[in-house]
């Protein structure tokens, strides 16, 4: 489980396996550890890399305001650092905005990428259907952040997990150490939230990326995220849908195995 300095941050990240090359990228208040059911399943036939953003766990925090833009960065630097070519990358929530966006700026870098569920808010702003989801969203955005910026961590994390991303009820079905990680992580994800580019993507670069792409959805999740697919998956040539009956959000977590048939099937090519 190396820490390497990469792109001037130290991060922390594990390896699975042998093969080609397949980065996963967590979201938001998550860590490497959102991927430890998943990434065995695949680690047959790549080799798996599994890494915990900057600012997350046992990754360090540089200061001062972070951006997606970095986050980008380091995703690059990190495919450049563990070799072997191009590279597969999932991202789940905001990962998937990560993976969009590298593919975006660098395709050379990406073999295939997948997404799931990107939270690109903003590309729904004009949409009169999305309409009382945007509204709702930042609502429940702003009790969010109300509750981190007065150092209510744990408030924040559930009222997030309960109003934005699993439902009502979830965050006492969280085993304790995935409640433990959003409370640790909670500091970036204001920092997250301070970024005027976290929500957006510039959707006419994504079709700089040519190669295989994979969307996916839950169909327990709140509908805005199909709406913010359907809004990507024109720009991206290569683009096939898959949706994961009664999965949400975090599908890695709550149907690794079909979700990995997902993924393996799309990797394959």
């Amino acid at each position: 489980m190396p820490t390497d300095v990469i792109n001037e941050v130290a991060l922390h990240y594990v390896v699975l396996g042998t093969g080609d090359p397949l980065v996963l990228v967590h979201g938001s208040w998550g860590d490497h550890h959102d991927w430890d059911a998943l990434a065995p399943l695949l680690a047959d036939e790549f080799q798996v890399v599994a890494f915990d953003r900057r600012g997350h766990s046992a990754s360090a925090s540089p200061a001062g305001q972070g951006t997606v833009n970095d986050d980008v960065a380091d995703l690059a630097a990190l495919i450049r650092h563990v070799g072997n070519g191009p590279a597969h990358v999932v991202g789940n929530s905001f990962g998937g905005s990560i993976a969009l966006r590298l593919a975006a700026q660098n395709p050379g870098l990406i073999r295939t990428v997948s997404a799931h569920e990107p939270p690109l808010m903003t590309l729904l702003t004009n949409d009169p259907a999305a309409g009382p989801f945007v509204a709702g969203f930042g609502e429940r955005m702003g009790v969010v952040i109300a509750l981190l910026t007065s150092g209510q961590n744990e408030a924040a994390a559930r009222e997030f997990v309960e109003k934005i991303a699993l439902g009502p009820g979830q965050w006492d079905l969280l085993p304790p150490p995935a409640r433990q990680t959003f409370v640790r992580n909670a500091g970036t994800f204001l920092d997250e939230a301070n970024d005027p580019d976290a929500l957006t993507v510039e959707v006419t670069t994504l079709s700089n990326y040519k190669g295989p792409v994979l969307l996916t959805q839950g169909d327990a999740s709140p509908p805005f995220f199909a709406m913010i697919l359907d809004t990507v998956a024109p720009a991206l040539a290569g683009t096939k849908r898959a949706t994961l009956e009664g999965a949400g959000h975090v599908p890695q977590m709550s149907h690794p195995k079909e979700y990995a048939e997902i993924l393996a099937e799309h990797l394959r090519g």
